[in-house]
């Protein structure tokens, strides 16, 4: 998926799981050669973040646990818990038709169509809300989107980002049998080229700068 031909289909946000954030933003900011905002804490799911501006309205997310956070046992969302190394491990489309792609995300698994609220306060101290499809906590990738409707919040994160002279060229993943993807991509209305590989995982190419670095 790109992010100037994404079909109907926005893209909102782009998960980069890591096992330490501060080392992550420095490692990020020699390839990129931008420095990561730190977003804040997500107190109903246990873990924090950091945030790149790729432009179009959309991020990369730096996410990972949040140790100071006693209230969440794990497994927590997004592959954070069973992490092997720090990699994209979900993607996150714009929706404003949760229950529709609800039940799309469940036919293809049960599991994923849960609709839930979350919040978290930004760095200024305002705060997001947001409703979305809950990623759950395995497997360590997923490349089925969940959805985000931010339609309850006034500023969504990437228009509070300053412009970082990112963006994002094409976001795309492999998997062993690409084909048991497309049904739901097509019903979803998303293009995610996806090669066959025996490893799963996701790729981001942003053109930032230091040129067209793949993450």
């Amino acid at each position: 998926m790109n992010s100037g031909n994404s079909h109907h289909r926005l893209l909102d946000h782009i998960v980069y799981t890591v096992s330490d954030l501060d080392s992550a933003v420095i490692v990020l900011e020699k390839k990129l050669g931008v420095k990561a905002v730190f977003g804040g804490h997500h107190p109903t799911q246990g873990t924090k973040n950091a945030l790149i501006n790729l432009d179009n309205g959309t991020y990369l997310e730096l996410l990972t646990a949040d140790e100071a956070n006693k209230n969440i046992a794990p497994p927590r969302w997004m592959g954070v818990d069973i992490l092997t190394h720090d990699q994209i491990t979900r993607w996150a489309l714009k929706s404003n038709e949760l229950k529709k792609d609800a039940i799309i995300v469940k036919q293809y698994l049960p599991e994923m169509g849960n609709i839930t609220g979350g919040s978290r306060n930004t760095a200024n101290g305002s705060l997001l809300k947001w409703e979305l499809i809950l990623p759950l906590s395995t497997p360590e990738i997923e490349l089925v989107p969940f959805m985000v409707d931010w339609s309850q919040t006034e500023t969504h994160p990437h228009d509070a980002l300053p412009d970082m002279g990112c963006k994002l060229i094409e976001l795309y993943g492999t998997h062993p049998n690409p084909d048991i993807l497309y049904n739901t991509f097509h019903k979803l209305g998303v293009h995610l080229r996806v090669e066959p590989n025996e490893k799963i995982s996701l790729k981001a190419i942003i053109q930032s700068p230091r040129g067209a670095v793949e993450i």
